[in-house]
């Protein structure tokens, strides 16, 4: 297997490791030892921070991806990344001491709705602080082809932690409000640890001099900022639109809605870690008709795999619902336009690495500024209509607005294309089999009547996807992976 096969599958599984432990936390140990207030308050501040996280690592991370493979010499590239880890200080700094001058401004702006949330807003730039240098020094280590490890911080080792901590609030060993500070030291504690990991990988040599070509990556990166905050408030913003408009306890509902539904983009997340360096290093040699071959690959292969999440997690719906508290179970139609949306997403396979590897980012990314105020007039029409439903509706027009956006530009700009027969093939697999399945349950138990199913389902979606050739490269994984088990 190839170097994006091998580290795709591994940080597949352990992302997947990751949401596993996740499901426990969100489904059943946040909503009963935290309650609906202190999970939706704690949901609020974490989103609040990866809204702001850009605007702190000031799109380095990307910045890094993008240009390290442009340098030649050990001091060009320890000079580069000395700057991409003390560039950012450049911008936090006055930003935190402006929100400092307006502090009061910002608490009633954020707590006029729910008064709770005044007592814990400075955690939120700490947070977003800790996210920023995390991604900074994680990227450090994937332009080195260590992808693994910091994708297990992320995905696993955060989650982890925080089932920890909720084990500790089971016990009284700590309250709520206790579990709300500790979640920011647990981003805290993931960032010394990427840090170190990275130093481990190559040993800083620091230097407070611009890299030769420092024009360019300012440059690229105010636009990446943009990119960052867009997609990041397309993610999260939601979340805050429903803190301005309804009571807190209604954001712990929307949140286990939507990791269910976000279940599906885990593929994307896992393979992206390793495809964002390779694709910059193909545009960068120029090498179109290889990205094209790519660009094909990535987007069967997560089809592939996100149709068989998504259709997991469609047919077993009422199932899961029935197995978490009553008063969660209105956000259950928040789960199909989520999850649509994000399936969606999925297909385009390394759209977005290729977008922001070209001379043509920028126009895209005021595309996405744009999108980001329609999606804000929506949840500002839809939230006080429908509440959650209208939240939900209002991400699934605007995410699917922005990725066909996307899908365009680079089609019509540089003439790759993702789609092939196979994608029309997988589509038509996937809605047969979620027709059969949807509307039979089996007698059983919620647990029981939900392994059986997707034990079902498992097998038959991948033997028609086996069998038809939907994807050649999950089939030599599998034939991999039959062969080692006949050895």
């Amino acid at each position: 297997m190839g170097i994006v096969l091998n580290q795709s599958l591994k940080n597949t599984i352990i992302t997947y490791l990751g949401f596993g432990i996740g499901a426990i936390n969100t489904l059943y140990l946040y909503p009963v030892l935290l309650g609906a207030t202190f999970y939706g308050l704690t949901n609020y501040i974490t989103s609040c921070a990866n809204v702001i996280m850009p605007l702190f690592a000031i799109g380095m991370q990307n910045s890094l991806v993008k240009f390290y493979s442009q340098y030649k010499t050990i001091d060009e590239k320890s000079r580069f990344l000395s700057f991409t880890v003390l560039f950012p200080l450049v911008l936090i700094i006055p930003m935190l001491l402006i929100s400092l001058y307006f502090y009061d401004e910002i608490l009633y702006f954020l707590s006029k709705k729910n008064e709770i949330v005044k007592y814990y807003v400075w955690l939120i730039p700490f947070i977003g602080l800790c996210m920023a240098y995390f991604e900074i020094f994680y990227a450090w280590a994937r332009v080195h082809m260590h992808s693994v490890f910091g994708n297990f911080v992320k995905e696993v080792g955060l989650r982890l932690f925080s089932l920890l901590l909720l084990i500790a609030v089971n016990f009284d060993w700590l309250t709520v409000e206790g579990f709300v500070y500790a979640t920011a030291g647990l981003y805290f504690l993931a960032f010394l640890v990427t840090m170190f990991y990275a130093f481990g990988i190559q040993k800083p040599t620091f230097q407070f001099a611009m890299p030769s070509n420092s024009k360019e990556i300012l440059t690229y990166t105010f636009y990446i900022i943009l990119s960052g905050s867009v997609a990041n408030l397309l993610l999260d913003g939601d979340k805050i639109m429903l803190n301005q408009y309804m009571i807190i306890d209604n954001i712990a509902f929307y949140s286990i809605a939507t990791f269910i539904a976000l279940v599906i983009s885990v593929p994307s997340r896992a393979m992206h870690q390793i495809v964002y360096p390779i694709t910059a290093k193909l545009m960068h040699e120029n090498k179109f008709e290889e990205l094209n071959v790519l660009y094909k690959k990535t987007s069967i292969n997560l089809q592939v795999v996100g149709g068989y999440v998504m259709l997991g997690i469609f047919v077993n719906i009422n199932q899961l619902y029935a197995m978490i508290p009553k008063e969660y179970s209105g956000g259950l139609l928040v789960v199909f336009m989520i999850g649509i949306s994000k399936y969606f997403d999925l297909i385009l396979g390394n759209n977005n690495a290729i977008i922001f590897n070209t001379k043509y980012y920028r126009a895209v990314l005021f595309l996405g500024v744009l999108l980001v105020a329609v999606a804000i007039g929506l949840n500002m029409l839809f939230i006080p209509l429908y509440g959650i439903m209208g939240c939900a509706f209002a991400t699934l027009l605007s995410i699917t607005l922005y990725s066909v956006a996307k899908l365009l530009f680079v089609v019509k700009r540089l003439h790759l294309y993702p789609f092939t027969a196979q994608t029309l093939y997988s589509i038509i697999i996937t809605f047969i089999l979620f027709i059969l399945f949807y509307f039979w349950e089996f007698p059983f138990t919620p647990v029981l009547s939900i392994f059986l199913k997707a034990l079902l389902i498992t097998l038959i979606y991948v033997y028609i996807n086996y069998k038809f050739v939907i994807s050649t490269e999950i089939n030599e994984a599998i034939d991999f992976v039959l062969n080692k088990i006949r050895k």
